[in-house]
Parts: C-alpha cells; structure tokens; sequence
C-alpha cells in the first residue's frame, strides 16, 4: 500500500459526495455513503490491481454498490409539486416522513474537490430540480446517467463500475435519457456572487417578507413561479397564490429575519429566523431560491433544519435588532 495510493483515495471524496447525493438525493444520507466507501476501499487498497481498472473507477464502483444497496427498498424523493396539485384550501395537511423528500446539499462540501464535471455542469446537475428528475429513473439507470452524462465516464468505465457489458450500459443510458427529457427542469440562472442584480433581488424579496409588503413581493416573482414547505404537501403555484397567503396570513411571519447563507444546490439560500422569548431569534427554516432573469422563479422551504444551518454558512442564533 503506498502513499500516492492514499492519497488519490483520500483526494476523491469530494466527488464521491457529489457522485452519491446524485444517486440518493438526500444530504443527509450521503456521508454515511462516501464514508463506508471510503472504508471499504482502505481495507481492499492492497487486493488493487491497476491492470484491471483505474482507482478512480474502483472506488466509483464501491461506491456504486453501497448507494444501490442503500437505494434499494427506497422510495422516489421528490419535492412537493411532483406529488399532488397546489393548495387550494387552509391548512398544511400532515408532514410526510424526512424519507419522502429530496434535501439540499452546501455547495462548500463540493467546493475544491477534483469533480470532473465543469461548472456549468455541475451547477445544473446539483439542482434540486434535477436530482428530483433522477429519481424518476430506477436506480441502475440513475447511476449510468450520472458516470455518463454528469460525470464524463466512458462507456467503457461506466460498464466497468457497474460490472456489466458496454453493450446493457449502454441500453440502459438511452433509457434513463428519455425518461430525463420527459422530466426535463425549467432553466434557471446559476448563483454569482459577483452579480450585483442577483443580490439587489434577493434583497428585495427579504424586505418583501420582512416588511410584510405584497406589491413588492409579487414585483420580484416569476409569472410562473412555485413554492413548497417539505415535509408538507402544501405548495403555491403563481404569484397571486403567494400574494393572497402571504395577505391572508395575518402575524405568521411577523419578526422573522431573513440571513442569506452560502450557495447550495447551484441555488441561493436564505435561513429564516424566528422570535424567540429569550430575544434572540433562532433558526426556522432553510430556503433554496432559483432565480430566471430578473425574478425568483423557485423556492423551497425546507422546515426544521435549524440544526443543519451551520452547513450553509448561517449562525445559529441571530440576536435580535
């Protein structure tokens, strides 16, 4: 076993994060995932044989077999537009299971690592709406796709991963492309920190909520813009929809601050904070913006995640002004 061995191993968990929470499509799951690949991979480093297949290809194949494993008996995550109409009445309904749900991964967790997709890439296959479109193929399916089309393996190596012909590698990727088109996401502009009307935007969306003015909240929205709140099926479809809620919704949000947090998902983020009686507000929840053009055309708020706003670069208390 050598050190440059090591070395390569220890540089690709990175990409084996992006890798497996393409495959899962739950953040919290892929850890437990690139950890037990990179333990079984230590533990076999000295049965490797460079002759048979590069180490990258291995581990991705290690890799492959434990999210399969994983993925198995699991159901299709989704967010809550691709399971059932918009609201059309009062009330959130029951929250579903953590299980039902796609979640939102740091972009920080990919960042430096040697992920051989470009950016442009990467931004649109780390998207909530694209990993929700994956799951809509079965899981053998999903993993050729992403070694193909995200990731840049050949045929050759993705059949090598998988342990199968080139020949059912490749049936399987036709497959898994149309099924892909037929859930093909909206377009959407990637995050720029360096885009001063990206940021004006955003800014106008937390005044928006914060000063509990409609007008400008419609003013910054997409005609055809979506709402969610997992873990409940509840979502608003349209800007009137979020207009007459956010009009009818009395005191709900009132004191809640906005905090814009480091980009996840190829996507903005935003953590929102809640009142407390101590007087200082604490986290409420996480939301992953989408902008088009000049308007927010998606938003997802993911409820209960307070204890994951570290992830996002948002503190954990926010004292009160």
């Amino acid at each position: 076993m050598t050190g440059s061995l090591l070395t390569t191993l220890e540089s690709l968990r990175g990409p084996l994060t992006g890798y497996c929470y393409r495959i899962l499509g739950a953040s919290g799951e892929v850890d437990d995932a690139v950890q037990e690949t990179m333990l079984r991979a230590f533990r076999a480093l000295d049965r490797y044989d460079p002759e048979r297949a590069g180490l990258s290809t291995w581990v991705y194949r290690i890799a492959t077999n434990v999210c399969l494993d994983m993925v198995r008996s699991a159901q299709r995550r989704a967010l809550p537009w691709d399971l059932g109409p918009a609201a059309s009445g009062d009330g959130l309904g029951v929250p579903l299971p953590p299980t039902h749900w796609v979640e939102p991964l740091a972009d920080s967790r990919l960042a430096g690592t040697a992920d051989p997709a470009d950016l442009a890439v990467r931004h649109e296959t780390l998207r909530l709406a694209f990993i929700t479109a994956l799951q809509w193929l079965p899981p053998r399916q999903r993993v050729v796709l992403v070694l193909r089309d995200v990731l840049g393996f050949t045929a050759v190596e993705a059949a090598e991963v998988m342990d199968t012909s080139v020949a059912a590698a490749n049936s399987a990727l036709q497959r898994a492309r149309a099924t892909l088109e037929e859930h093909r996401p909206r377009p959407a502009d990637a995050p720029d920190p360096d885009d001063v009307a990206q940021r004006d935007l955003l800014k106008r969306y937390v005044h928006a909520f914060e000063a509990h003015d409609v007008d400008e909240l419609v003013g910054v929205l997409a005609d055809d813009v979506r709402s969610g709140m997992p873990p409940f099926l509840w979502w608003l479809d349209g800007p009137a929809h979020l207009a007459t809620v956010l009009s009818e919704g009395g005191d709900a949000c009132a004191g809640d601050r906005y905090v814009l947090g480091e980009p996840a998902n190829g996507c903005w983020t935003l953590g929102q904070y809640r009142p407390h009686g101590t007087g200082a507000l604490s986290p409420f929840a996480l939301l992953v913006l989408e902008l088009r053009g000049d308007r927010i055309s998606e938003i997802v708020t993911f409820l209960g995640w307070g204890d994951r706003f570290g992830e996002f670069g948002l503190p954990e208390v926010l004292e009160n002004r």
